[in-house]
């Protein structure tokens, strides 16, 4: 019995938090005295997973895979897990793996646990620690089952680099129709996607209006981050609804998260409190947002912002 991990891909390339999930799932593989495998669908270069542990990878490329359908995911995940004998399965905290989940569990009777932030403390039964309260707090779940699929928390368990010889195995499948039919997909390109992002700067109605985004836009330029915004900005239209991070928005796992004038609504705490370090810049010393962050500033953000992307860019300009 193995352990099989699903890598996700875009636009034939690994996503960042592919490594992440390929370091878990090596572990894991340890703790159960086991074999990890690697499950890719229209990735293109999957050799760097090799830097991660991950000995074996089993590449499935079809053209009908190219847009996203959770039923044809997850039928090909399960054909690939009966494959490969795998008892467990690790998935990500994408959107896309949150929506197959489900259907992967019914279909293979597994026991499906979530927000999973690290390794199993007990194998009989398997008991894992999660994240639970929209990360406010944690509790140890244990579930009895044959099989088991874990989706783990983004940016929860770090990277362990272990360069291993990785064989490759191509693998074709016939793929199941689905009811759903996409007609279009937007991407935005030339931007670091919130989800790949190490550190996101995020700004809400305290920067008073759209024309005024140049300075968040260019602060993140400044560190290489991804832009972000609270929810009443993109309602009000001065950024794209793709941008809005929170509970019911996106939300955010990330290194840095910089909030600029956000109030911090217990909607958007909710949405970003897995990032480790939060910044916080608004001239209001009362605001919630002060509450949860790591590190405040209090001052006006139209002062404080240029001065702080000046600062960074001399930093940058002297160890470079």
């Amino acid at each position: 019995m193995s352990v099989l991990t699903y890598i996700e891909s875009s636009n034939g390339k690994i996503k960042k938090n592919g490594f992440e999930l390929a370091s878990y799932s090596c572990e894991l593989a340890k703790s159960l005295n086991t074999d990890v495998v690697a499950l890719t669908i229209n990735a293109e270069d999957v050799n760097e997973l090799s830097s991660y542990g991950i000995k074996k990878i089993i590449k499935v490329n079809n053209e009908s895979l190219n847009k996203f359908s959770a039923s044809s995911f997850a039928d090909i995940i399960s054909k690939v897990a009966d494959n490969t004998s795998s008892s467990h399965i690790v998935l990500c905290s994408s959107l896309d793996s949150k929506y197959l989940a489900p259907l992967l569990a019914a279909d293979i009777n597994a026991a499906y646990v979530n927000n999973v932030i690290g390794l199993p403390t007990n194998l009989e039964p398997f008991t894992v620690k999660r994240s639970a309260f929209t990360n406010k707090a944690f509790s140890d779940s244990s579930v009895s089952s044959e099989k088991i699929i874990i989706g783990l928390s983004n940016n929860s368990f770090g990277l362990v680099e272990s360069s291993v010889s990785t064989e490759i195995e191509e693998l074709d499948f016939e793929v199941q129709n689905s009811n759903l039919t996409v007609d279009s997909s937007e991407k935005v390109s030339g931007q670091i996607s919130i989800a790949d992002a190490d550190i996101v700067v995020s700004a809400g109605r305290g920067m008073k209006g759209p024309e005024n985004w140049n300075l968040i836009e260019d602060l993140a330029d400044t560190l290489g981050a991804a832009t972000a915004c609270s929810k009443p900005v993109s309602d009000m239209g001065w950024r794209p609804h793709s941008e809005h991070v929170g509970q019911t928005g996106k939300p955010v796992s990330t290194n840095l998260y910089i909030a600029i004038g956000i109030s911090g609504a217990i909607q958007h705490l909710a949405g970003i409190n897995s990032s480790k370090i939060k910044v916080v810049i608004n001239n209001d010393p009362e605001a919630p947002f002060f509450k949860a962050a790591d590190y405040g500033v209090v001052g006006d953000a139209f002062d404080v912002v240029p001065r702080l992307n000046e600062k960074l860019k001399e930093f940058k300009a002297q160890n470079s």
